[in-house]
């Protein structure tokens, strides 16, 4: 491992570079399939720009100075979750893949697909949301993190994983494209607020709890660097802390949304009433005697009364 002999400096990190097979394939995979549909969809050229970010950060986790430190520190491994696991799905997801998806497969097959039960259980805000607050828990409270420092394969799924489940967060959240079933941006900013707080609550167990995998980091005899405690401390700060700060663009999309269908709602609100104001004109329009002097049916006795006899006080006055 050379990276174990090679201390983390600012210049090791701009340097420091690795071929990481599975990223590899799957960024270009994405990349490509991405480009060649955008010709194909009605989705904006622009909508690249984020993909194209979320490619480069998916590659720096994998094979940047991030991938070749993460099984060295345990602060970088935390920065490669919260990488993988909210920057690169968000950018992925602001690029409405599903969209493109249902210009390219066609609108009816979609659709279909897309109202099935299995989708509609996989898109419910339970599921996605449970996907991206328990498993972080799941990684670093069970033997799941000792099996990801010491085995190439599940690193490879955990971190597979982590993307797929971001992307089905930030799918269902963000509700840029089609999906199942349309919630209201409301529940998006209380499930966000639901997911910091989990954030918040891992990063103070990881900070005051003890060492996560201490047998392997002992093993490594890493003579440079932050001590383990120290080194762990870090990592809470990394998972909590920057995670909660590379939500804010999230947060800011959300606000931006919420007040878009806010607008909605509030043009179809007044829409409604100006047609029935029209269709009120039109009736009082079309009928020459005035609803005031018509009189009224008294429903006990059923007789015609004039207006002025339904008014208290002309009544008595008049009586």
């Amino acid at each position: 491992m050379a990276a174990l002999s090679t201390p983390l400096t600012l210049q090791t990190a701009v340097t420091s570079w690795r071929f990481d097979l599975p990223s590899s394939i799957l960024v270009v995979l994405v990349v490509g399939i991405y480009l060649v549909g955008l010709r194909r969809s009605t989705v904006p050229s622009s909508r690249a720009v984020p993909v194209l970010i979320g490619a480069a950060v998916w590659l720096i986790a994998g094979c940047g100075f991030v991938g070749v430190y993460s099984d060295v520190l345990f602060w970088v491994r935390a920065l490669q979750v919260v990488l993988l696991l909210m920057v690169v799905p968000f950018c992925l997801a602001l690029g409405m893949p599903g969209t493109m998806a249902r210009d390219i497969v066609g609108h009816a097959a979609f659709d279909r697909v897309l109202g099935s039960k299995p989708a509609r259980v996989l898109a419910s805000p339970a599921t996605t949301s449970a996907g991206i607050i328990v498993t972080p828990w799941l990684i670093y409270l069970t033997g799941w993190y000792p099996a990801m420092l010491q085995s190439g394969a599940v690193d490879t799924l955990t971190r597979l994983l982590l993307v797929i489940c971001g992307a089905g967060y930030f799918y269902t959240r963000l509700q840029l494209d089609p999906v199942p079933r349309r919630y209201p941006q409301s529940m998006s900013l209380l499930i966000t607020l639901g997911e910091t707080l989990g954030d918040g609550v891992l990063g103070v167990v990881m900070w005051q709890g003890g060492l996560l995998a201490a047998s392997y980091y002992e093993a490594l005899h890493r003579v440079w660097g932050p001590s383990l405690r120290t080194d762990q401390t870090i990592g809470a700060g990394v998972f909590w802390i920057l995670g909660d700060a590379l939500g804010l663009p999230f947060l800011l999309v959300l606000f931006s949304r919420f007040r878009a269908d806010e607008r909605l709602r509030a043009e179809a609100a007044d829409a409604e009433l100006d047609a029935a104001e029209l269709k009120a004109a039109e009736l009082a329009a079309a009928d020459p005697i005035p609803r005031a002097a018509e009189g009224a049916i008294d429903s006990a006795s059923g007789s015609t009364t004039l207006w002025w006899e339904s008014h208290p006080e002309l009544r008595d006055r008049f009586r």
